[in-house]
């Protein structure tokens, strides 16, 4: 169980909860993104350890975190990157080719992720990654879960749990809302990573 108590701060990028209260994507910059080097190497890990064929990425940026989602994919794997800036999805599309991963292995749908996500297969994806700050933490939490297969994994990156209280913010709102609803669902299996900014990941039974 995760102590709701330690979800009342946090901070995504180095600004505080109830500071930000718009979606921002993960990839844009080492010392910006809400995905750090470890959290990174620990999304690769998941991917790999799932064997995973099928991602849902909520956020493209600069496609750094799609980069490494990809390579602890299965080689014949395909990762949907959902973002609501085509700016970002063309700078990603850029450097994912610059690196060499073929235009099949990506799918990347330009959209709000609440109105793209429930239009996915339901059931049929190994791993569901948000790279993105957003009070609708919630919504993406329950479309994210629907969108798994028994076994799979739903992680949310840029969630640095510890400090003192704090109520404000629509950030806060919502993080404390889906650390509650993770905490009831008898379905979900969940554990806080201290890796860089803090990861947030719950298994599907």
């Amino acid at each position: 169980m995760i102590p709701e108590r330690s979800v009342a701060r946090y901070s995504t990028g180095g600004v505080a909860v109830g500071e930000q209260t718009r979606a921002r994507p993960a990839g844009e910059g080492p010392q910006d993104s809400p995905v750090g080097a470890s959290s990174l190497h620990v999304l690769r890990f998941l991917a790999a350890a799932l064997r995973a064929k099928a991602v849902v990425e909520i956020g493209t940026g600069s496609g750094e975190t799609a980069r490494w989602l990809l390579r602890g994919m299965l080689p014949d794997g395909v990762l949907t990157s959902i973002d609501a800036d085509p700016a970002n999805q063309r700078v990603a599309r850029d450097a994912l080719g610059e690196e060499g991963v073929a235009p099949a292995r990506t799918r990347m749908i330009t959209g709000c992720a609440v109105e793209v996500l429930p239009r996915l297969t339901e059931g049929g994806y190994d791993l569901v990654s948000v790279g993105v700050a957003s009070s609708d933490y919630p919504a993406y939490l329950e479309l994210g879960v629907r969108l798994l297969r028994p076994g799979g994994v739903i992680v949310f990156a840029g969630v640095q749990l510890g400090g003192q209280e704090d109520n404000r913010g629509a950030l806060a709102t919502a993080i404390r809302s889906m650390v509650k609803r993770v905490q009831e669902d008898e379905e979900l299996v969940p554990v806080t990573l201290p890796t860089g900014p803090g990861l947030l990941a719950a298994a599907k039974r």
